[in-house]
């Protein structure tokens, strides 16, 4: 297939921001690679949500925005000082390449016509380039694709090469387009299956592939260890009592702990795998935690949910996340950091063991079964603290006795629910003492002034729905001026910077990768930002290297939010 026409959807996506024409764009697309062979479908699909691999992995291109003004210029011959001015005119590095593409000055005799898979392959290239050298055969290859397209062409491989193509296409559209191509639009049990599919494969090119076979095709696929897979997430209550109304009596209540999601996958040839909820491999960052996997858990094969903990080595005190979080990250000095910093396993549920899935399976049996297999070790691994209880008093007395422990809160579970990965659907709730926080995660930032000169120290904050993120606030306070009294304006600007994808005087737009929690005093509706909300007073409290833009606040949480501070 042509590249040329992936970018025409791109641009009849673009130019839509209604969520039913986006689908029926993506299906009639979906419509005409259904004949093309998987390997080639399989690359469109990534290619559609702007990636070149499945979303588990965590492969990036490496290109930053001053890279991609280089190979705009060598494949236009004009100046990356004219194309960084012409990025300023326009604040968008993929319509320059556009503009640019029409007005080359080395143009080429033999224009070969780009390929779908000619720009995969170049864009792949990138991964496996390392030493000396890289940068050059980086832009080379860019240029090479660059240097035969169409301005409209040009535009959209900029934009993939930055992970922002700015179409508005988010999973809920796909996952549709996918129904409706392969099922058609009244087909409701397909929706279900298709996300559930999704949910277990986090790859939406085997998703395509066994749909188009059928419906009894799409349920062959199965959730698998050594590949990462979304975790359940929780629904927010404000007491023991609506959470009982969430999830029935009884209920399993458990201590919420301050620390970070980790998946625990074994597989059948006995590898050991780490993934965070951002489904980020950390294998290599916590040895410690093989080790406790390999003498504290029977199984020949495995996925289970935990929550690790940081602790001081010395005093055996426990740590808040974001002391530990630095090493979620850390690429170097693991041994020594792993010692400094070791982190104790809370396992909570099982989803896979020894070859069978357990996601159908009640979570009191899930429950169950990790009593079994799991050999409680203090400061290494051990179940979550657990009580079983329909009576309001006592669930009364563990929350109180979790929060004098030190800990967060609780979480409060149906007995009889299944796993649902990537969802929040009220099988699985979370207590905190009253504290008004949401996770965000930031798009844009302004450049300081004064003291704070040369900083990025004003950040805007949003929101997602329906895979859109909408600004919530912006906010300003919470960070330091010096680094070694906690996370500071430097720390903030230092993660920012490489992920701007717009410049406008002080002001920047910056790919949404960046996750905080943020409190505040109160909601307060607001037409000046797009999601109809602002937070009064916020404050950035941590940052969230654990989470991605799929765990942020929803509109409706903020909705919900909003509607109780008003009753």
């Amino acid at each position: 297939m042509l590249y040329k026409e992936l970018a025409e959807v791109y641009d009849k996506l673009e130019k839509t921001s209604k969520r039913l024409e986006k689908t029926e764009i993506i299906a009639n697309f979906l419509n005409k690679i259904k004949k093309q062979k998987e390997e080639i479908s399989s690359g469109i699909i990534y290619l559609l949500r702007g990636r070149i691999f499945p979303d588990y992995d965590e492969r990036e291109t490496g290109i930053s925005s001053q890279l991609a003004i280089k190979i705009i210029s060598k494949a236009t011959g004009i100046s990356s000082a004219d194309v960084n001015k012409k990025w300023k005119s326009l604040g968008d590095l993929g319509k320059v390449a556009e503009e640019l593409a029409g007005k080359k000055r080395q143009a080429t005799l033999f224009r070969e016509k780009l390929s779908v898979d000619k720009v995969l392959h170049n864009l792949r290239g990138l991964i496996e380039f390392t030493g000396k050298g890289t940068v050059d055969r980086k832009i080379g290859l860019i240029a090479e694709l660059l240097a035969s397209a169409s301005p409209l062409e040009a535009k959209y491989i900029v934009r993939t090469l930055l992970g922002d193509l700015r179409i508005g296409l988010g999973e809920g559209v796909l996952r549709d387009a996918i129904v409706w191509s392969c099922f058609g639009k009244e087909n409701k049990e397909a929706f279900e299956k298709v996300q559930t599919a999704y949910d277990s494969a986090n790859d939406f090119a085997v998703v395509f592939e066994k749909a188009r076979k059928g419906l009894h095709a799409l349920e062959s696929i199965e959730i698998e260890p050594g590949r990462p897979v979304k975790v359940m997430l929780a629904l927010k209550v404000d007491s023991i009592e609506e959470g009982f109304e969430e999830v029935g009596k009884n209920a399993d209540f458990e201590f919420k702990y301050d620390g970070f999601r980790l998946m625990i996958n074994k597989t059948k040839e006995g590898r050991i795998y780490l993934f965070t909820r951002r489904l980020e491999n950390v294998t290599k960052q916590f040895p410690e935690v093989i080790d406790y996997v390999k003498k504290n858990i029977k199984g020949k094969s495995f996925i289970i949910d935990s929550e690790a903990v940081g602790y001081d080595f010395k005093t055996k005190k426990y740590k808040p996340f974001q002391e530990i979080s630095q090493r979620i990250k850390r690429k170097y000095d693991i041994e020594k950091l792993s010692k400094e910093l070791p982190v104790e396993v809370n396992v909570f549920d099982i989803l896979y063991y020894n070859g069978k899935s357990m996601i159908k399976e009640p979570f009191k049996k899930r429950r169950e079964l990790l009593e079994k297999i799991v050999r409680k070790e203090r400061f290494k691994i051990k179940l979550s603290e657990s009580l079983i209880t329909d009576d309001a008093k006592k669930a009364e007395e563990f929350y109180k006795k979790a929060i004098e422990e030190g800990e967060e809160g609780l979480m409060i579970k149906k007995l009889d629910a299944p796993y649902k990965p990537g969802a929040r659907v009220g099988y699985m709730l979370k207590l905190k003492p009253k504290t008004k926080e949401f996770d965000l995660v930031i798009i844009g930032a302004e450049y300081g002034t004064g003291k704070r000169a040369g900083w990025l120290s004003s950040y805007s904050v949003a929101c997602v729905h329906e895979g859109r993120f909408l600004e919530i606030g912006k906010v300003s306070t919470g960070l330091k001026e010096k680094e070694e009294e906690g996370l500071s304006f430097v720390e903030m600007t230092r993660l920012l910077k490489p992920l701007i994808i717009e410049e406008h005087g002080r002001d920047v737009k910056v790919k949404p990768r960046v996750v905080v929690s943020v409190i505040y005093q109160n909601i307060q509706k607001s037409p000046t930002y797009n999601s109809g909300y602002a937070l009064r007073f916020p404050r950035i409290v941590r940052l969230r290297p654990d989470r991605s833009v799929k765990d942020i606040a929803f509109l409706k949480e903020v909705e919900k939010e909003a509607k109780k501070e008003h009753r």
